[in-house]
């Protein structure tokens, strides 16, 4: 958009009611950070962008810096934080405020080699040169509560009913006015199986789309619950025997418009790249999980038995599978097959978690993968020679074995960067270190309204 452009913008906004421009991005926690500009400074936030120090790189969970990464040793530096104008919206439960998804660059011009939405980029850009192309569907899970530092119901059940949607009907009536005029798209909404806890799920887009829609899902979510006086926790875990929040990402993959996850003659119908690209992400999904559900109480909630997928195997519409192969039969059109990845939780920056399952197909399509045979049962019932035998793998259990994870799936690494990966992997230490001798108690309820 043009300067000219972007006052235009500005003052259509302005005689609208709204008075600044938030400027949004997630960190290596998954946790938003923002700086908010007037309106009239619209085209400079563009333009310019803001200054913010280097150091959100190293932020961890609970706003502690880690002074360990080569580059981010010291309080010197700034990085331009800028509004993607395309995105600009006005939003519906705080129509003082517009809002844009940030990218973040250099003071000298290029985008920061810490830019998180950048990551994503060049791995869509790599993709799109192999002819390849993808849509992307995240759901959201959360806990729905009174306005309380302690977690009190809102909805008291049955899970899956209407009974629960009635308790909180005012809310998710704004809720889906609001996501509709923030231009937000949903597939459904209801009631889940945890406690007091709500889903929904938004439309597929290109995956770029859809991480930002994301971020702006959480806004309009968070508002519409204060706005009637409840608050919303997406939180890996409320409470330490609950089932907890998981935020799963669906993915397919498309090729001159095709699926090809479907209309194949490999398992369950997928074409050869499509069960290339699905077993590249089984090769590298330790590594993978370590993006997408990388704090404390991730690895607390990953656990047999609690839909938490603690295992790393695929199956077809197994939701115990940590990647649920959804297939393209008739009720949802083989356009719509799609890869379910369900160890993942609201602690994963978006743009990281669709980088790290991009990456990872890409490079078994490259090698020419084929997946094993499918599990159509709980693992977690085995004994360890049944897994053993299927190549069961348990997903990591501590920080330090995600951080092995990690640097086991080069491919992660190299579409990170350097710099990224090693900031990404010293804010997973700084976590480790905080949790030291606490209790699963205690860090529960330190996550639990940081997200």
């Amino acid at each position: 958009m043009s300067t000219t452009d972007l006052a235009a913008l500005a003052a259509e906004l302005k005689a609208k009611g709204v008075r600044a421009l938030t400027v949004a991005w997630p960190d290596a926690n998954g946790i938003q950070r923002s700086r908010s500009a007037p309106i009239d400074k619209l085209a400079s936030a563009v333009e310019r962008g803001m200054g913010c120090s280097f150091l959100f790189a190293v932020f961890d969970s609970h706003d502690h810096i880690h002074w360990g990464v080569e580059g981010l040793q010291t309080a010197t530096g700034d990085f331009r934080l800028k509004a993607v104008p395309e995105r600009i919206v006005q939003l519906a439960g705080q129509p003082a405020f517009a809002w844009a998804p940030g990218q973040l660059w250099t003071q000298e011009g290029p985008r920061w080699e810490h830019c998180y939405r950048a990551a994503l980029e060049r791995t869509l850009e790599h993709a799109k040169g192999l002819g390849y192309e993808f849509k992307a569907g995240l759901e959201l899970e959360w806990f729905i509560g009174q306005d309380s530092d302690v977690p009190v119901a809102a909805h008291h059940g049955p899970v899956y009913s209407p009974n629960a949607m009635l308790d909180v009907s005012e809310f998710l009536s704004e809720l889906l006015g609001d996501l509709d005029a923030n231009g937000l798209g949903i597939g459904q909404v209801h009631a889940e199986y945890g406690w007091s806890q709500l889903e929904l799920s938004l439309d597929a887009k290109e995956p770029l789309e859809a991480a930002d829609n994301q971020l702006l899902a959480r806004e309009t979510l968070r508002t519409a619950a204060r706005a009637n006086d409840l608050r919303a926790s997406f939180a890996p875990l409320i409470t330490p025997e609950g089932v907890g929040n998981g935020w799963h990402f669906h993915l397919s993959l498309l090729k001159d418009g095709r699926n090809l996850l479907s209309g194949g003659d490999g398992p369950e119908g997928m074409t050869a790249e499509g069960e290339a690209f699905v077993a590249g992400i089984l090769r590298d999904l330790p590594g993978v999980v370590a993006v997408t559900a990388p704090s404390v109480p991730s690895l607390i909630r990953l656990r047999p038995g609690y839909f938490a997928s603690a295992y790393a195997f695929w199956g077809t519409d197994n939701r115990e599978a940590s990647l649920r192969f959804v297939p393209g039969v008739e009720a949802i059109g083989a356009q719509n097959a799609n890869i379910e990845l369900k160890a993942a939780d609201a602690s994963c920056n978006p743009y990281l978690g669709l980088t790290a399952m991009i990456a990872s197909g890409l490079g078994g399509i490259e090698d020419g993968l084929e997946l094993p045979e499918q599990i159509v049962e709980d693992p977690g019932g085995w004994t360890p020679e049944q897994r053993d035998a299927k190549g069961v793998r348990r997903l990591g259990q501590t920080t330090d074995e995600q951080i092995l994870n990690f640097e086991a799936a080069p491919r992660i690494r190299e579409a990170f960067g350097d710099p990224l990966a090693n900031a990404f992997v010293g804010v997973r230490r700084s976590d480790a270190e905080w949790a030291e001798g606490k209790s699963a108690e205690e860090i529960i309820a330190a996550h639990l309204w940081r997200y």
